[in-house]
């Protein structure tokens, strides 16, 4: 016997189950880690009343798993975004190059200026935004046509240009290699509070600045005619929107790194969920964005133990089949038209 369920206590499920996943995640990253800790032990960390785990709770895991949720929530909901003002599923922040031309700028940063730490985040806004607007350009321009694979493809021609850059910045100042190293991997070891008041700011301003835009998004999925016919002023609402998803991508680049795929799975995996309605699906997307970069982060803590994996290691080997996935049953679609 199949139950019918409406689509409120759909949603009310599906929010459940993603805020039950993400607290669940949360307690494991702070118990779990190269040293187990009982609940007294995480207690005593908290209230301080012991050294040892005072340092191993307040310095070590809480910064870590904050950073982790708060990268993830901005990723996905930057990915979410994109795919929202594209209408292409396909786009992600590291698919069109916005990644890496964050990277690339904070880069430059280290390289030519590396003691404006405080700055960093507002270089990588820079490079992502720059990146978003070259990509779009290329893309949707009049000579090239508005495809799915013209973006694709325009963005990773952007991005290989990008990283030649970084790698000709690597040889070329050898003493930033091992920096930049493992931020293009992108990572959470060693993340610090200071560091994520910014960040933090930053994605709290945009995602409630995106959530009030919720409608007039969601129209843009109906197509630029209908949209425009129900009054959205959809140029301004593009330039707009890729604002608030470049920030969103510069607030996580600049301590997490390139992490890879989170802005293409959740989004991807959120609308089948819970559909197209940005209004649901922009707060489900963060929750879900945060869960998988935190669940990424304690299993590279975990698996190879006292060994360590960066968490854009794990995303990358989830994330890499699924976007193939994704090419491979869209092509076949649009081969049976």
């Amino acid at each position: 016997m199949k139950i019918k369920l409406n689509k409120k206590n759909k949603l009310i499920i599906l929010y459940t189950l993603a805020v039950t996943c993400l607290v669940t995640v949360t307690v494991f990253s702070v118990t779990l880690g190269s040293v187990s800790l009982s609940f007294k032990e995480i207690v005593s960390g908290l209230l301080g009343t012991s050294e040892t785990e005072k340092i191993i709770i307040r310095d070590l895991r809480l910064p870590r798993v904050w950073g982790s949720v708060l990268a993830g929530a901005s990723l996905s909901s930057a990915g979410l975004i994109l795919q929202c003002v594209t209408n292409n599923p396909l786009c992600a922040p590291n698919i069109v190059g916005i990644n890496s031309g964050a990277g690339f700028a904070v880069m430059l940063m280290l390289c030519f200026s590396p003691t404006a730490w405080t700055l960093i985040p507002l270089g990588a806004f820079v490079g992502a935004f720059l990146t978003t607007v070259a990509v779009m350009a290329i893309a949707f321009s009049k000579s090239s046509g508005r495809s799915e694979t013209n973006l694709v493809l325009t963005g990773v021609a952007i991005s290989s240009i990008l990283t030649a850059g970084i790698s000709f910045l690597s040889l070329k100042y050898p003493d930033i290699l091992s920096s930049y190293t493992a931020f293009s991997v992108g990572g959470f070891s060693g993340v610090q509070i200071k560091e994520l008041l910014i960040p933090t700011l930053i994605t709290a301003a945009v995602l409630l600045t995106a959530y009030i835009a919720t409608p007039k998004m969601t129209l843009l999925y109906l197509g630029d005619d209908v949209a425009l016919s129900l009054g959205v002023n959809v140029k301004q609402l593009r330039i707009f929107s890729l604002i608030l998803s470049s920030l969103l991508c510069a607030s996580a680049v600049s301590y997490a790194g390139l992490l890879g795929f989170v802005g293409l799975i959740v989004p991807h995996i959120s609308r089948k969920l819970i559909g197209n309605d940005m209004k649901t699906a922009l707060p489900f997307t963060a929750i879900c964005g945060a869960t998988l970069t935190t669940a990424s982060d304690l299993l590279g803590r975990t698996l190879f133990a006292p060994s360590e994996l960066p968490a854009g290691i794990i995303m990358s080997f989830i994330g890499a089949p699924f976007f193939l996935y994704l090419l491979i049953t869209r092509r076949d679609n649009v081969d049976r038209m």
